[in-house]
């Protein structure tokens, strides 16, 4: 048999388990959250990488390319690209030039005798392609060149993703929609061409159409590609956003404050603890008779007779039910009824000693008092008639 825990001692370790369950909880929903940021992050830095082997990745155009001669170095910074681009007549294969400003960007395409923006942007080929600008995607259906490029013209049909508006003096190629998925410009120091590559050139669809075809003739014109992945902090880009607590409101500092010291003090207040209920012997005994006597006693003072002879009716008509079987649930005129059949006696005389009689005064609530205990008496008799003394 085991012996029982004190009750402080089962406090404690209920208190434990909550907090241990709580502490629990806490780190299974961070370690889940951090998992599914560093999923999203992993997919994000994978789209458009040639190291990449998942769907978004573009490894597969990348082996084609060294298949046919041509190098394929992947550098993940600024200063690493304009290190390989460096005195080179190379292709600059851009993924991302968001973190990239005008300057840099357009720095770095001109260290390069062939660029192609494979995820360009509506700043891209505004900049780079004489003024040219996004135009939505494409109508869905497979699209031929349609323009003097030998490039596009070497491969077949394609169907377009993102498509552009030409500017001007801009190459044009794969009409579809409002646009052309193909932009090509030729400038001072080499050419300039940007199309979707993330519908076109990667793992996953790089085998549709002459995707493959189009991504070999456009990538692979020099002998060598330096395809840059642009890392946070590349450009020299400024954070002229307001912050947080340039767009609050004055007030709001201060009422944060007042509300999280109403808070504190409401924990405080609420938050107390008195300790495990004890038990404590009262310094006197009362006897049931004297407090019997003593409400007695206050219900004559107050000449309340109605609301004793209700006392009085209340214990009688609970023992007269026990003593006939009834349960307790019985109502007080069938217990009244069940009585004066039992006992031969007037049902409405019963009924009027058991509820309807009021008494008037002292003198009422005597003989109400007496015929209740002779009709219990009575009853009592009848149900056991054994103990009849006669």
């Amino acid at each position: 048999m085991t012996a029982p825990v004190a009750p402080d001692t089962a406090t404690r370790r209920r208190r434990f388990g909550g907090w241990a369950t709580f502490v629990i909880v806490l780190l299974l929903t961070g370690a889940g959250s951090a998992a599914i940021l560093a999923l999203g992050e992993r997919t994000e830095r994978d789209a458009l990488d040639p190291d990449s082997v998942g769907p978004a990745g573009t490894r597969a155009i990348a082996e084609v390319l060294r298949e046919h001669g041509v190098s394929v170095d992947v550098v993940r910074d600024r200063s690493a690209a304009q290190r390989a681009l460096d005195g080179s007549g190379d292709t600059l294969v851009i993924t991302d030039t968001a973190p990239l400003d005008d300057a840099t960007l357009e720095r770095l395409t001109r260290m390069a005798d062939d660029v192609v923006l494979i995820d360009p942007r509506s700043r891209d080929v505004r900049l780079l392609l004489a003024d040219s600008a996004a135009a939505g995607v494409g109508d869905g259906a497979p699209a031929d060149a349609q323009c003097t490029l030998g490039e596009a013209q070497r491969a077949d049909a394609i169907v377009p993703g993102a498509v552009f508006s030409a500017g001007a003096g801009v190459t044009a190629c794969y009409p579809s929609g409002d646009g052309y998925a193909l932009l090509t410009v030729e400038g001072d120091t080499g050419r300039i061409s940007a199309l979707d590559a993330g519908e076109l050139f990667t793992n996953a669809r790089l085998t549709d159409d002459a995707n493959a075809a189009l991504a070999a003739n456009l990538l692979g014109r020099q002998p060598r590609v330096v395809w840059y992945l642009p890392a946070l902090g590349d450009g020299d880009l400024t954070d002229t956003a307001p912050t947080l607590g340039e767009l609050t409101p004055d007030w709001v500092t201060p009422a944060i404050v007042v509300v999280l010291a109403a808070a504190a003090a409401a924990i405080v207040w609420r938050g107390r603890r008195f300790g495990p209920l004890v038990t404590e012997d009262l310094p006197v005994t009362v006897r049931a008779s004297e407090t019997t006597e003593g409400r007695s006693r206050l219900y004559a003072r107050a000449r309340d007779t109605v609301h004793a002879a209700d006392l009085l009716r209340f214990g009688t008509i609970e023992r007269v039910a026990r003593a006939l079987g009834l349960g307790p649930a019985t109502s007080a005129p069938a217990v009244a009824d069940a009585a004066a059949r039992l006992i031969g006696a007037d049902r409405a005389r019963v009924r009027g000693i058991l509820i309807d009689d009021l008494p008037a005064g002292d003198a009422d609530l005597v003989a109400l008092a007496d015929a209740l205990d002779d009709l219990e008496t009575a009853v009592r008799l009848a149900v056991r008639p054994e103990r009849n003394p006669q």
